[in-house]
């Protein structure tokens, strides 16, 4: 029987679900979490995307995504073709490990995002010794939602769902906190304070634009790194190797270049070695604070 289309739009917000196949868990432990989280922070890193919301439990797994004018098929198949590549390895096995494809729903408007994000939040309400707590499972953005736990991913984005609900912090995170909770408040935590942060919640959504050519990509790099006359086409030479890295990654992420698209710009280079400068590119803005935020500059600079 044939796949339906998928429902895409490049200006919208989706809820994803992933599901293992039925005999095994999606997550075995925490390092399979935790390598997960980090997979979605690397795919991040490359189509500047957005998440506003997540919780991973053992056979499946919730995610909010705004894609930003990026493709959601391309991120969510970068995701899992990395994680499930990493899984078979560990744990010594072939073959499929998602159910199918991921599935995806866009999200209609703020309410909606609102009352899905609560939902997927008390998710862990199944997890045992989580049933009154969900707001402590480390797995879930709940507590970075309420300030409780470190955005140790660098993932999340809560401000724009909770400034849907109020400009006030503390107003915001005692509200939401009661919505995740709305079928049970009685277990509300009786020390859920919740303290004004120095500023309000005021995030609004803005859809990249992706139009931009391969040459005014390749430029920039130039210009920002102060690496001119690189000529990325050349294939072997250690000299331009940050340069073609970046705009790389670039290209992939700002530009929604197709890998075989780089590959001919780029001097027709094999796809697997467009993968590992794309890998370099990510390590460089992770290593030197000069290039963390070469893409928010470009796109700045572009839309100046």
């Amino acid at each position: 029987m044939p796949r339906c289309a998928r429902e895409k739009s490049l200006d919208s917000v989706y809820h994803v679900m992933v599901r293992s196949i039925a005999e095994i868990n999606l997550f075995t432990d925490h390092a399979d979490k935790d390598v997960y989280m980090r997979l979605l922070k690397r795919y991040k890193d490359i189509y500047l995307f957005k998440v506003y919301g997540f919780c991973l439990m053992e056979t499946h797994g919730h995610i909010i995504i705004d894609v930003q004018g990026a493709d959601i098929s391309r991120i969510m198949h970068g995701v899992n073709q990395s994680y499930a590549w990493y899984y078979n390895h560990r744990h010594k096995r072939h073959g499929h490990l998602f159910q199918d494809r991921f599935k995806s729903k866009i999200v209609s408007d703020d309410r909606y995002l609102i009352t899905l994000s609560a939902y997927i939040h008390n998710n862990t309400q199944d997890i045992e010794g989580y049933e009154n707590q969900v707001e402590k499972y480390e797995y879930s953005s709940l507590g970075i939602y309420l300030g409780s736990m470190e955005n140790k991913y660098g993932l999340v984005d809560k401000e724009f769902i909770l400034s849907q609900i109020s400009y006030n912090t503390a107003i915001a995170k005692k509200q939401y906190l009661e919505l995740v909770y709305r079928d049970n408040p009685d277990i509300i935590p009786d020390d859920a304070e919740f303290k004004n942060e120095k500023a309000q919640y005021r995030s609004e959504r803005k859809v990249i634009v992706r139009s931009f050519r391969p040459d005014e990509v390749v430029s920039f790099v130039e210009n920002y790194i102060k690496q001119y006359n690189t000529n990325i086409s050349i294939k072997y030479t250690k000299k331009n190797i940050e340069a073609k890295a970046l705009s790389v990654l670039l290209l992939r992420g700002i530009c929604d270049m197709k890998q075989k698209d780089i590959c001919a710009f780029m001097g027709n280079i094999t796809q697997s070695h467009s993968a590992k400068l794309c890998a370099r590119g990510i390590d460089l803005l992770q290593r030197k604070k000069e290039y963390m935020n070469i893409a928010k500059d470009f796109i700045r600079r572009k839309a100046g």
